[in-house]
């Protein structure tokens, strides 16, 4: 591979997910790869903060699909165990409905096929053809259509291909799919929230992604025990030792372009020189903030137009005492969440009574809290473009904090020895994040695969995106294949144009 690219200079803007994966599969094929980081820490929304004997990971909480983290570090000859190590949950998470009302989801398929059964007779079996109908959808959809570039309808015209499309029920809804299985409110529920997180009403999330409940009860939840940002350090330190130069506290200002390439990119410390740039932070920001208008891909009607995943309000919590009735993931669902689920993800106004989710790694892994003490992470799904104020973060923290002490049965928020929140203004200002998303684009019909934004610029044509406004989508393990994607791309192009390469 190295032969075809003596001294190319890549610029990766953004040392998240997508970004770390791009840097590091393009120095494995040769490039010389520099990876700038606005933020100290590297990461993006999977940084790590500590404060008074804790540490708090600020954004993704759930490791699911493992045999894609170690399918990317086997890329490089090197497993998962090399840089962390993985438990796996069991209970996999809980979900709370009322006081002495608690429903675990246990990791063993035989536990679990029992706990459908006590719900509903004859759901086991149904369980089983579910999930082994998502197992396909799992294989085909992870393995051969979330690797594609997504940049033309061509890439899907393989008979076999366009028959698993079909078969993979691209044109049903998750919504209709599930009802066709279950028919108890709380196991549909159940089917339905890891979409719900990933960004769309399941009327209009196609049911290609029960794909998630393969994820989510065959594959299992696990955590890196030391926290989520071990897996970004085991990155850090993967990219590092292909050759990557990672640059922290550094960002990206502006693009300088000759006619239809970009040559420069200015930071707040200095300017490179690149023959290649792939832009892993937000792509509407690099679109309508770093490039002249000229050269945009989108207009600003497409990205309104978009329908994004919902943000976050996050409270970190460090509590001074151990907490009854929580495990490691837990899922309120006190509310009736179906009349609001509008609410959060088709107006941007702020829930009335959201559903809430709270992660306590400290059940799981003592290193992250003091001793007797507990490590507590509160996320609200909330509609991304809302005004977020100190008043309005207090009212919900008084809100979900008073449902968790009436439904756990005990006294917390006197006992908050440390309390954050995290919200809107905060995406935009660490991340630049489009309308303060958390999660990207939803994933609906009209924005899967070729009809998301584009990996490739239309107008520069030495620039690429990553990440998770592209393809294939929101969450950790989608970012890590779309960083490894471009990667590929970029290879695939600049082996294929080298004669015609501008000289920068």
């Amino acid at each position: 591979m190295q032969h075809h690219v003596p001294g190319k200079k890549v610029i990766v803007i953004g040392a998240g997910f997508a970004g770390l994966a791009a840097a590091a599969s393009l120095a494995q094929a040769g490039y010389q790869v520099t990876l700038l980081e606005k933020n100290e820490v590297a990461g993006g929304r999977a940084r790590v903060f500590e404060a008074e004997g804790f540490t708090f990971d600020m954004g993704p909480s759930w490791y699911w699909m493992p045999d894609v983290f170690e399918q990317y570090f086997q890329k490089f000859g090197k497993t998962t165990a090399d840089y962390y190590d993985l438990k796996r949950l069991d209970p996999s998470y809980q979900v709370l409905y009322a006081p002495q009302d608690v429903m675990e989801l246990p990791a063993a398929m035989p536990q679990l096929e029992a706990l459908f059964e006590s719900l509903e007779p004859g759901s086991a079996a149904k369980l089983r053809d579910f999930l082994k109908q998502a197992a396909y959808k799992y294989e085909v959809g992870i393995n051969n259509l979330v690797y594609k570039p997504s940049r033309s309808f061509t890439e899907f015209i393989d008979m076999k291909l366009l028959v698993d499309v079909l078969r993979l029920d691209v044109f049903q809804s998750m919504h209709k799919h599930v009802r066709k299985y279950f028919k108890h409110p709380r196991l549909i529920q159940l089917m339905e929230f890891p979409i719900l997180f990933l960004g769309a009403l399941p009327q209009n999330t196609p049911a290609l992604y029960s794909l998630m409940n393969y994820a989510d009860m065959s594959l299992g939840t696990w955590y890196p025990m030391g926290g989520m940002h071990k897996i970004v350090e085991g990155m850090v330190a993967l990219a590092k030792e292909q050759g990557v130069e990672i640059r922290l506290g550094e960002e990206v200002k502006k693009l300088e372009l000759n006619s239809d390439h970009i040559t420069q990119v200015i930071t707040t410390q200095g300017s490179y020189e690149a023959d290649i740039v792939i832009g892993g932070s937000d792509y509407h920001h690099i679109e309508t903030q770093l490039l002249p208008p000229a050269f945009r891909t989108y207009t600003d009607k497409y990205w309104d137009s978009r329908v994004m995943a919902p943000s976050s309000l996050i409270f970190f919590l460090g509590i001074d005492k151990k907490l009854e009735g929580l495990r490691h993931h837990n899922l309120f669902f006190d509310e009736d969440f179906g009349p609001h689920a509008h609410e959060i993800y088709t107006e941007p106004a702020w829930p009335k009574k959201p559903l809430f989710y709270v992660s306590v790694p400290s059940k799981t892994d003592a290193t992250v809290a003091p001793e007797g003490k507990e490590n507590v992470f509160i996320l609200i799904p909330v509609a991304p473009g809302l005004q977020d104020s100190e008043q309005v973060r207090e009212h919900y923290y008084q809100m979900v904090m008073e449902r968790l002490e009436k439904i756990t049965g005990q006294e917390i928020r006197t006992q908050v020895l440390y309390k954050r929140s995290y919200a809107h203004q905060d995406f935009i200002k660490d991340y630049h994040a489009f309308k303060g998303n958390a999660y990207g684009l939803a994933n609906t019909l009209l924005q899967t695969a070729i009809l998301k934004p584009s990996l490739k610029s239309k107008k520069v044509r030495n620039l690429f995106y990553t990440g998770q406004l592209t393809v294939p989508g929101p969450g950790v393990p989608p970012s890590l294949i779309s960083g490894q994607v471009v990667a590929a791309e970029v290879v695939k192009e600049f082996a294929l144009q080298e004669t015609s390469l501008p000289v920068v």
